[in-house]
């Protein structure tokens, strides 16, 4: 039994997820769902709410543009849970490593894989065809990771009621699931299933609002990170640090931070002051630039 949680902005694609769930999800649910057409309240707000409302005790937060593939996939979460009790969340794409350096839950990691995802992705502002996007190197039901992706998520009412959505920091549509996912790995495992698949339907928007928070983000969570699941050499978390921040610096740039704006925000940052190594060779990144 699960209680669904969907903050909309489409009511035409609002009732295809609902149809979509009701013939795929195999056990009972209830979905809560609220009329964000306006953008006026942030999903951490909305998603404690919903937590708050909800009847069941398994909680499955989702985007509405997606279309969930796996019949009884219910059973399956439900499974997942009864099967590991440490395991607090459930996505269907993270990665085992999260960089200090301000970035998404994907980390650009070379040889080294940290990244797990089943989704089918389709590109809304390109021609491409929908690709199945796979990544499942170690061939288990699922792995652990530090961080999902906010797409499709499931956790336990008990869970969000220790850690709720931080509503205070994050009053927009990003890093809702990274802070999120944070806060679960005190006291929990995640995990991505390779059992469950859905198409989504959009890619992400890296605009400026999703670089601010991001960076209030880091600047949470700066003495905590890096978290590395995997092992990683020094080399490879060097290699991993500096791609990834080089994603982040483009999406810098392509959104209208000038050079001397940019090295402003880092040296005022707490990244400066936690590991002054990393810094250097960032500010060398951003020099290069």
């Amino acid at each position: 039994m699960i209680s669904i949680i969907i903050a909309s902005v489409d009511k035409n694609q609002l009732a295809d997820i609902k149809q979509n769930i009701a013939a795929t999800i195999g056990t009972a649910h209830e979905i809560i769902s609220f009329d964000n057409a306006d953008g006026k309240r942030g999903l951490c707000e909305i998603y404690n709410e919903g937590a708050k409302r909800a009847k069941y005790e398994l909680l499955c937060y989702m985007h509405e543009d997606i279309s969930i593939k796996t019949n009884d996939w219910g059973t399956i979460v439900s499974g997942i849970f009864n099967e590991d009790q440490k395991i607090g969340l459930i996505g269907v794409a993270g990665s085992s490593y999260k960089t200090k350096v301000p970035s998404g839950w994907f980390c650009s990691s070379g040889d080294k894989k940290v990244n797990y995802i089943n989704i089918l992705q389709r590109y809304k502002f390109s021609k491409e065809k929908t690709e199945h996007v796979s990544e499942n190197l170690k061939n288990e039901k699922y792995s652990s990771v530090i961080a999902v992706d906010g797409v499709w998520f499931c956790t336990k009412k008990e869970i969000v009621e220790a850690h709720q959505f931080d509503e205070k920091t994050f009053k927009q549509f990003h890093c809702y699931d990274l802070d999120f996912s944070l806060q679960v790995h005190q006291t929990h495992r995640a995990v991505v299933t390779f059992e469950v698949l859905l198409e989504h339907f959009s890619e992400g928007n890296y605009g400026k609002t999703w670089i601010e928070e991001t960076l209030k983000l880091h600047e949470k969570w700066a003495t905590d990170l890096p978290i590395d699941l995997e092992g990683l050499s020094k080399k490879e978390i060097l290699f991993a640090e500096k791609h990834t921040f080089r994603f982040f610096l483009k999406q810098m740039k392509t959104t209208g931070y000038k050079k001397a704006e940019i090295f402003k925000i880092f040296w005022r940052s707490k990244l400066r002051k936690t590991s002054f190594s990393l810094f250097l060779m960032l500010t060398k990144e951003i020099w290069r630039s």
